[in-house]
C-alpha cells in the first residue's frame, strides 16, 4: 500500500459511525507524502539543469572531429566602415599627396606664343603660356594658363597650371588666379587671365592698389593674360580685390 493509499484509509475511518479518527496516522502519512513530493521535485530540477549543461557544452565547447550539431552560436555582425572611408590602416587616411608627372612625360605644349614676363630666375625666363586641358563633364573648359620657366636652350618647365573647373573658359570677366604658395627659389608671381576689352587690371592688397602687367593671347585677342611684378606684390600674397578697366577707364 502506498503512502497516499494509507492516508486515504486513515481518513475513511470517519465514514463509520463507530470508528474514531486516528489523527496521528493522518498527520504522519500526509507529512511523508509531502516530503516524497519535494524530493521528487528537486530531483527533476537537478536533471533539467544537467541536460542544460550538456546542451551548452555541445554548442560552445565542441572539439575538432566531433559530429556537427544543430546548435550553433549566432553569427557575429561586423559593422561596415563609415561612408566614404576606405577600410585601410589609420596611417593611410592622411592627406593625399598631389599627383606627380613621370620624368619621361613631356610638359604641356603651348597653344600660341609663349609670353616672356621679363622676370628672371638665374638664366631662366619666367614665362606664361596657354595649354590644352580636359575637365570631365565640362566640354566648355578646354584651356588653362601655365606659369613656367624657359631655359636658354628653349626647354620649358611648368611650375603652376590654373584652369576653370566649370562653366566656360571664354566667359567674360576674370577666371582662375594663380598664387604660388610653395617655398621655392623661383617663386611664381601672381597671375591669371581676363576675357574682355581690358586695358588696365588693378589689384588691391591691404588697401594698396597694384597695377598688373598684361598682354593678349596670340590665339584669341579677347583673352588678356596678366601678372604682378614680384617687387610690387609678394608671390603667394592674396589679393583683397581685383578690377579691370577698358581704354576709357570704365570698369568692366
Amino acid at each position: 500500500m502506498s503512502e497516499l493509499d494509507r492516508l486515504r484509509h486513515a481518513m475513511r475511518a470517519t465514514e463509520r459511525p463507530d470508528a474514531m479518527l486516528d489523527l496521528a496516522t493522518v498527520m504522519r502519512e500526509g507529512r511523508r507524502l509531502r516530503t516524497r513530493r519535494r524530493v521528487a521535485g528537486a530531483g527533476a530540477a537537478t536533471l533539467a539543469a544537467g541536460l542544460a549543461a550538456v546542451v551548452v557544452v555541445v554548442a560552445v565547447g565542441a572539439r575538432p572531429g566531433d559530429p556537427p550539431t544543430t546548435e550553433r552560436p549566432p553569427p557575429v555582425a561586423v559593422a561596415p566602415p563609415p561612408a566614404g572611408v576606405s577600410p585601410m590602416a589609420p596611417n593611410s587616411l592622411g592627406p593625399t599627396p598631389p599627383p606627380t608627372m613621370a620624368p619621361d612625360v613631356p610638359p604641356p605644349k603651348p597653344l600660341g606664343q609663349v609670353i616672356d614676363s621679363g622676370v628672371r630666375h638665374g638664366t631662366d625666363q619666367r614665362v606664361y603660356y596657354v595649354v590644352k586641358v580636359s575637365v570631365p563633364g565640362q566640354p566648355k573648359v578646354s584651356i588653362g594658363l601655365a606659369a613656367g620657366r624657359r631655359a636658354p636652350d628653349g626647354t620649358l618647365t611648368t611650375d603652376i597650371l590654373v584652369n576653370d573647373v566649370e562653366g566656360t573658359d571664354r566667359g567674360p570677366g576674370f577666371h582662375e588666379i594663380g598664387y604660388d604658395e610653395r617655398e621655392s627659389a623661383a617663386p611664381v608671381p601672381t597671375f591669371g587671365y581676363f576675357v574682355g576689352p581690358a586695358q588696365r587690371i588693378i589689384g588691391t592688397v591691404n588697401g594698396r592698389q597694384v597695377d598688373a602687367r598684361l598682354t593678349r593671347w596670340s590665339a584669341d585677342k579677347e583673352v588678356v593674360i596678366f601678372w604682378f611684378d614680384p617687387a610690387e606684390l609678394t608671390p603667394g600674397e592674396r589679393l583683397d580685390g581685383i578690377i579691370a578697366r577698358d581704354g576709357n577707364g570704365r570698369r568692366l
